[in-house]
């Protein structure tokens, strides 16, 4: 089996159509329908017809990617969907091959596979840096096999984080051997390409540099400089044991004037429970604040979102897209020796999205 990494469109416009209908693909609206394109060569002289004058480079390149949703994507296989909508990574398992329905109105939505969707909540902060790499990659379909791939994005699935390069390339109990011969080298043509260098691209390498570099009492310190700059006075509890209480913040001169805040980092690379936020909301009361902030670098899971459904103008939640804004918002007015330990350079980028 095989790991497939399936985008939604350049915006993400085929995301929530994928999730509700179980689904996945899209594209590729110039061709034509591929049920009776039984061997690759037939691909290629559709593709060619479609995209007439077009580079031989391009017509490879899509020739390999509608091949795959064609013949390669099989049932049982992980389609990971990267959503630009909600920045989440959606995972599902491949239940049906290819299907082409020309009834569909929207041509970007003919060319399908079907997919049983298992979770759509995993944040990018659940990956390591080579694994996010992968994901970036820049194609809309293909396949994740570089360091153990396959197994890590399972891992991710069934457990909501990614175990690292050191994972045990052992196959997953209910995954037969992997194919051999020429499906092998087909699946390796159109396997692992180069990250695209997009702003998702940009902001998850910084974004793993803070996990490498900023862990735990580092991150509750790189908040405090952050609330320092928007006008909060902070006082950051020392290493080790805090009882629900990283930084307590005030307004005013000695930090004692309203609004006065709480703040809880909780650094893990998974999504944090509702333990945390009634621990948060305890902080709240016992210290008289008005507000509350919880860093969750990994997000929260169902039941945390739940426990704060009414608290949503007195507490507020940072996940590390948030940390990350807050950082680009604020980086050029940090003390010089946070920009020394994290150097950052600004850069325009054409984000072009992918095809």
């Amino acid at each position: 089996m095989t790991a497939w990494i399936i985008r939604g469109g350049r915006v993400g416009e085929r995301e929530q159509w994928a999730l509700d209908n179980g689904l996945a693909g899209g594209g590729f609206s110039e061709v034509p329908d591929l049920t009776d394109a039984t061997a690759r060569e037939q691909v290629h002289e559709k593709v060619e017809t479609s995209f007439p004058g077009a580079p031989a480079g391009r017509v490879s390149n899509y020739v390999g990617q509608l091949w795959a949703m064609r013949s390669l994507i099989s049932p049982g296989d992980l389609i990971v969907m990267p959503m630009k909508t909600t920045k989440t990574i959606a995972f599902g398992i491949c239940s049906g091959g290819y299907e082409f329905d020309a009834s569909d109105p929207d041509l970007n939505k003919r060319h399908r596979v079907r997919v049983d969707w298992k979770r759509h909540d995993v944040t990018r902060a659940a990956f390591k840096d080579d694994l996010l790499n992968t994901i970036n990659g820049a194609m809309t379909i293909f396949a994740a096999r570089k360091n153990h791939g396959e197994a890590r994005l399972r891992a991710v699935l069934e457990h909501g984080s990614d175990p690292g390069a050191g994972t045990s390339p052992a196959r997953h109990p209910s995954t037969p051997p992997a194919s051999t011969g020429a499906d092998e080298a087909e699946v390796s043509e159109i396997a692992d390409p180069n990250p695209a260098p997009t702003i998702q691209s940009i902001r998850d390498y910084v974004r793993t540099y803070l996990v490498e570099n900023f862990g735990t009492h580092k991150l509750t310190r790189l908040i405090a400089d952050i609330l320092r700059i928007h006008g909060f006075v902070c006082d950051v509890s020392p290493e080790g044991p805090d009882f629900g209480v990283d930084i307590i913040a005030g307004s005013g001169p000695l930090g004692l004037d309203s609004p006065t805040l709480i703040v809880e980092v909780k650094s893990e690379q998974g999504p944090i429970g509702a333990t945390v936020v009634r621990g948060l909301k305890g902080a709240m009361t016992s210290h008289r604040a008005d507000q509350g902030l919880l860093v969750a670098w990994g997000g929260l899971n169902g039941p945390a979102k739940q426990e704060l459904r009414n608290d949503r103008l007195s507490i507020r939640v940072w996940d590390s897209d948030d940390v990350l804004d807050q950082l680009f918002s604020v980086y050029d007015r940090l003390p010089d020796e946070v920009r020394s330990s994290l150097p950052l350079k600004r850069a325009w980028v054409l984000d072009v999205g992918e095809a």
